[in-house]
């Protein structure tokens, strides 16, 4: 079924697809990563770097540790495209603590109109999708979206604290410690800021093009029955697999319509299942498929296990790696597909099963 919008000629598509009538830019982004991040085969692509070996980033808890990953992100976001907070119409935001506390008390002082989600490690997707749709819908020239996760905290909520030292099986995945925000911008949208300064399109600037996000695919939730809250890969591979199919579908494409197809953190055990679901469907991405969780970290120097995941991997793997390459047409078209384990310490702990979300974003480098 495909149904075409009278006013502004967005086109939604099939299942739960839609197809922009005009790219909505991303003007820049902002990241910010722990040590061991920057210890991987990304060093010396992210914009900041904790100083301290606990990744604390100046506080006394990794709860507060984590707002100021989220505060520092959009903070360099601002900083970097010339804007200012009351250039923003809206801030799409979530973390993986209990009610998005990391987002609430991160970006308080901000004091941009906040919608807060929560799509545990797929929410830089899901934001980045309602942050373009309110855009490509005409009701918001300019919006941020924002996620985060930190090792630590992340630790303390879904599993053991550090201090009891609990072993992990090696299908388990390493928590990401970062923070990126992205500018999101109308493309017919006034450039200037409210201070009469002109919106700097970052990725233009300093790495030679503009890119957009030209359509999504949002996702639903997939149970494959996997109870066991260490191996994420293998319980969000059956969404990510929904996901990308039925975006193929929806736009009438396929795999080698992409560059390069990124899913946010299955790790090396996802992936292998990934391919697996797929290919029930008569689909192969093996040849142009990347997993955030396994750019990061590099498996064999360093402690990761299967990779690595949480809200920050994708986040800050496209701020930092995917967007400057777009920028530079060493790719044109790029499906991005952030994923996330839908679990609580309530639902763990009743014995329920940990379903997926995956959510797409066709990103693309503009003419």
């Amino acid at each position: 079924m495909e149904m075409e919008n009278s006013l502004s000629k967005n086109k939604p598509l099939g299942v739960s697809s839609v197809a922009y009538a005009n790219p909505v830019l991303i003007m820049g982004s902002g990241n910010i990563v722990g040590q061991m991040e920057n210890e991987g085969p990304l060093a010396g692509s992210f914009d900041k770097v904790s100083d301290d070996k606990n990744d604390m980033f100046g506080e006394d808890s990794w709860e507060k540790a984590e707002s100021q990953l989220q505060k520092q992100a959009v903070a360099l976001t601002l900083q970097k495209t010339c804007a200012q907070a009351n250039d923003v119409r809206y801030l799409f935001a979530g973390d993986l603590l209990g009610q998005n506390i990391a987002s609430s008390f991160g970006i308080k002082d901000y004091n941009i109109p906040l919608f807060g989600l929560y799509g545990a490690c797929s929410t830089c997707g899901e934001s980045m999708i309602l942050g373009s749709m309110n855009i490509a819908a005409g009701y918001a020239d300019r919006v941020i979206a924002l996620t985060s996760s930190h090792f630590a905290s992340a630790q303390k909520e879904f599993r053991f604290p550090l201090e009891y030292g609990s072993q992990r099986p090696l299908y388990a995945s390493w928590t990401v410690t970062g923070s990126a925000a992205f500018l999101l911008q109308d493309v017919h949208a006034n450039g200037k800021s409210t201070n009469g300064r002109q919106i700097k399109n970052v990725l233009e600037s300093e790495h030679g093009g503009k890119v957009g996000i030209t359509g999504v695919t949002a996702g639903k939730i997939e149970d494959f029955g996997i109870k066991d809250s260490f191996n994420m890969g293998c319980a969000m591979a059956p969404a990510a697999a929904w996901t990308i199919a039925t975006h193929l579908k929806d736009f009438g494409r396929t795999p080698k319509d992409y560059d390069a197809i990124f899913t946010g953190d299955l790790g090396s055990v996802g992936q292998q299942a990934l391919f697996n679901l797929l290919s029930q469907e008569d689909i192969d991405i093996s040849d142009n498929h990347y997993d955030c969780g396994m750019l990061i970290y590099d498996a064999e120097k360093q402690d990761v296990h299967a990779g690595g995941s949480g809200c920050g991997c994708s986040a800050v793997v496209l701020s930092a790696h995917i967007l400057p390459k777009l920028a530079k047409k060493e790719w044109r078209r790029i499906l991005f597909v952030p994923t996330g384990a839908l679990l609580n310490k309530t639902s763990f702990n009743e014995g329920q099963n940990v379903p997926g979300i995956a959510h797409a974003v066709v990103i693309e480098a503009l003419p």
